[in-house]
């Protein structure tokens, strides 16, 4: 979750003190710290400059002068006014939705009960699997115990069981010829 005291925003805010502390050259907007050496998210898509919702990069420069910050993201570097700054949010910490497709060397994942709602396997599963070399759950085993045992996400409509039943040609049940 964003929300919380171990929620993505308060994690981001955290980290990044821990991290890297802003220096002389910063911007501040829409209630985020921006500075040389941060590391981004884009949370929109914006098709003129290339940068779509969930890309990560790592800010390069802050000038205030020109009211301008530059981050890379994969070599490349894209320029945004301080007004276009609400595109961007720190990335030191995501939610395991933001996460969905990328993956990391080393994922933590907080797993409190006060996040009741979010505890569901799904979301469990998905973010463990974000981990290529290290996954650390912190939190209480409770809360664990809960979302491995809560199967209520959404519930996947679909007559894949039907058309795999033995004796049912696949090809007669989804229409193709054959």
């Amino acid at each position: 979750m964003n929300r919380g005291g171990v929620g993505a925003r308060s994690l981001n805010i955290e980290l990044q003190a821990a991290l890297n502390p802003a220096g002389e050259r910063k911007v501040e907007r829409f209630g985020w710290t921006f500075a040389p050496g941060d590391k981004v998210m884009q949370i929109e898509n914006d098709y003129d400059k290339e940068v779509y919702n969930g890309d990560i990069g790592d800010i390069n420069d802050v000038d205030p002068e020109a009211g301008e910050l530059t981050a890379s993201f994969d070599g490349r570097a894209v320029t945004y006014g301080f007004g276009e700054l609400d595109t961007l949010v720190p990335a030191y910490a995501a939610t395991i939705h933001k996460s969905q497709g990328s993956e990391y060397p080393a994922v933590v994942i907080p797993v409190m009960t006060q996040h009741y709602t979010m505890l569901q396997r799904n979301l469990l599963y998905t973010g463990v699997t974000r981990g290529k070399k290290l996954v650390v759950l912190v939190g209480q085993k409770k809360a664990v115990a809960i979302a491995a045992r809560n199967l209520s996400g959404r519930r996947r409509w679909s007559k894949l069981a039907e058309w795999l039943r033995p004796g049912r040609s696949l090809s007669r049940q989804i229409g193709m010829a054959g």
